[in-house]
């Protein structure tokens, strides 16, 4: 489940070192073939909001097998699309499509003990870390070598090898919601509505998914313009210093199994803020630079599998709506931070971002302080 999880959580993610590529061979500038940045996360968002629900009510098997199916005919669009147009709706349907690590989760977490589910959470998280760590360093190579199209139809390729992979070996499971979609979804927005620490950790996790987006995105921008001047094969093997985020995040699950979480959170906030401030003194060094997206990631995987360990424990029964919630609001918070970052980039630069980043680091942290009383009278520690 590790593994499925990293390798589709990939196709989000190619895009990110291949902007320059993209907006050379369609004539635009790398802002604007930037695009295809947030629109995969808001397709994933919007995949997230009306396809993951589905998990309470359908065979969890099947609708993982069927959207990844969906996820190989998008790749194919936009490794033949003949305009830039074509690519960003083919942008949008590979990340609506790419939703099935938020069905794997779920069911992951019902075959798990309560008191290993953080560790569970924390391993397939450490998975989805490293596809999207390798994602961005395959993508950089591939791109530089054969071009971003091939990088697209590798994409494809994988997804149909893990077709076979997942209906040989995913267990089936049966549906927890026994009403039709319209009630289900109406239970999801009653959910948001009426659980405090739902609220809590998807806003938390927006935030900090924001400024990691921003990050991500603008690295690209700043490694390929002087006095860097990197080329995309270079550029992506940078995500390969993020790798210790993947090694933490088994360890912040095990942390997280029947503690207090406050801190899990409050620590990972501040290594985000301690990382943008490396970032601003970067300068034409690089030790600043690896040194801070080592510290990003870690942050980010401590904040995101302590507040999934705490929506997991709340409700079994609604996981897959929770996970609906909580996700569908990390990447309206990943498609907004990396709009912001690209917006700070065009008017600030490398500078811009860095103290734009900080300064949404520092809103989160003190929406996280006025909170916090109010999260230990909610119980949002992990139900032992």
């Amino acid at each position: 489940m590790a593994a499925c999880t990293g390798l589709i959580v990939a196709n989000i993610y190619y895009c990110q070192p291949l902007i320059v590529l993209i907006g050379k061979e369609f004539g635009l500038h790398e802002s604007i073939a930037g695009r295809v940045t947030y629109l995969t996360q808001i397709g994933y968002a919007l995949g997230l909001l009306l396809l993951v629900p589905l998990g309470d009510i359908l065979e969890r098997r099947k609708q993982i097998i069927v959207t990844t199916a969906i996820s190989v005919l998008a790749l194919l669009l936009a490794a033949k699309a003949p305009s830039f147009l074509v690519l960003q709706i083919a942008s949008v349907l590979i990340g609506i499509s790419s939703v099935v690590p938020q069905l794997i989760l779920p069911l992951a977490a019902s075959l798990t003990a309560d008191n290993k589910r953080g560790s569970t959470i924390g391993t397939i998280m450490g998975g989805l870390l490293v596809g999207i760590l390798a994602s961005r360093s395959l993508s950089g190579a591939v791109g530089s070598l054969y071009g971003w199209r091939e990088m697209y139809l590798i994409a494809a390729g994988i997804c149909v090898v893990l077709l076979g992979l997942m209906w040989w070996r995913f267990p089936k499971s049966e549906p927890a919601f026994n009403g039709n979609y319209g009630q289900l979804m109406r239970s999801v927005a009653h959910y948001a509505v009426t659980q405090p620490a739902l609220r809590q950790a998807a806003i938390t996790n927006a935030l900090s998914f924001a400024v990691v987006s921003a990050f991500w995105v603008t690295m690209v921008l700043f490694l390929s313009a002087a006095p860097f001047n990197y080329e995309s094969f270079e550029i992506g093997f940078f995500a390969l210093a993020g790798a210790a985020g993947a090694l933490a995040a088994p360890l912040v699950g095990k942390i997280s199994d029947g503690r207090d979480t406050s801190n899990n959170i409050i620590i990972g906030l501040a290594l985000e803020l301690i990382s943008f401030i490396g970032f601003y003194f970067t300068g034409s060094g690089i030790f600043l630079l690896l040194a801070g997206i080592i510290t990003l990631d870690v942050g980010h995987q401590s904040v995101q599998v302590t507040n999934q360990t705490i929506i997991y424990s709340i409700l079994p029964e609604a996981r897959n709506r929770f996970n609906t919630v909580f996700m569908t609001s990390t990447f309206i918070g990943g498609a907004t931070g990396s709009a912001l970052g690209l917006f700070l980039w065009s008017v600030g630069n490398w500078a811009g971002v860095c103290a734009g980043c900080s300064v949404v680091v520092l809103i989160n942290i003190f929406l996280f302080f006025r909170n916090r009383s109010k999260i230990a009278k909610l119980g949002l520690r992990p139900v032992k």
